[in-house]
């Protein structure tokens, strides 16, 4: 994301992040997502000057934005390919559910987390209410929402919403690696596992015994596996081509 204005989520961004996440999610040589954001604030939230623009207006501008904003976060959650957030400063709003849908974030020391939508009597989009609750839990979620809290990095690390908290000056670069390390991992695997971590909330334990099992034949099926076995038993190091 890039911009002068803050990469607030407007009707633009919110369909220009749907073609991303779609041709991503449809392309088998993308291995890895790196999600970053350029200027001042990583995401300043919604579009104010679009959301107060007309009172008649608001409900259709929110409706038309959240189509396309919601269906990135799908894709990006259900693509096999690992994605990876780096947040240099301020995030807030949907900026902090597009962070907390990702499988790595990564932070800046000086980062921040704002929850936002109740300050201007909002609800709460782009999974937020599905994605932050499962990762600092239902309580921390439903006090940094209903009391429009903002959090450090720090306080985002410790609570689990961020992976890892880097200084300002080695964000870039941390999150690069640890794209290209996911991106020279088993693809397939790695969709595997998100889908069965993102099940298991919902899932009874025989349910989930069974769709383990099933991943793992259909994990079992791919190149990556069977060469990756053998690569082991003759004690050498695996490459995997994501296929």
């Amino acid at each position: 994301m890039q911009g002068d204005r803050g990469n607030p989520f407007d009707a633009t961004l919110c369909a220009e992040l749907a073609l991303v996440a779609t041709e991503c999610a449809e392309d088998p040589a993308v291995r890895a997502v790196l999600i970053r954001a350029e200027g001042r604030f990583f995401s300043v939230g919604g579009d104010l000057g679009a959301l107060g623009a007309s009172r008649e207006e608001l409900p259709r501008f929110v409706q038309n934005a959240t189509t396309g904003f919601h269906s990135a976060m799908s894709r990006f959650a259900r693509m096999d390919a690992p994605v990876v957030c780096a947040v240099h400063a301020l995030a807030a709003g949907g900026g902090v559910s597009l962070a907390a849908g990702a499988d790595f974030v990564l932070a800046a020391a000086s980062a921040r987390f704002y929850a936002a939508y109740q300050g201007i009597g909002l609800a709460i989009d782009g999974g937020g209410s599905h994605s932050v609750p499962r990762k600092v839990g239902a309580a921390r979620a439903l006090s940094f929402y209903l009391r429009n809290e903002t959090w450090t990095a720090e306080q985002a690390h410790a609570y689990g919403l961020v992976t890892e908290v880097v200084p300002d000056g080695e964000l870039a670069d941390a999150a690069h690696a640890l794209a290209a390390e996911l991106a020279a991992g088993p693809t397939r695997a790695f969709g595997e596992v998100k889908n069965l971590l993102r099940a298991t909330w919902d899932t009874p334990l025989e349910a989930q015994l069974e769709q383990e099992a099933r991943a793992m034949v259909r994990a079992g099926r791919t190149d990556d596996a069977w060469n990756a076995i053998q690569a082991v038993g003759r004690k050498e190091r695996p490459t995997f081509g994501g296929s």
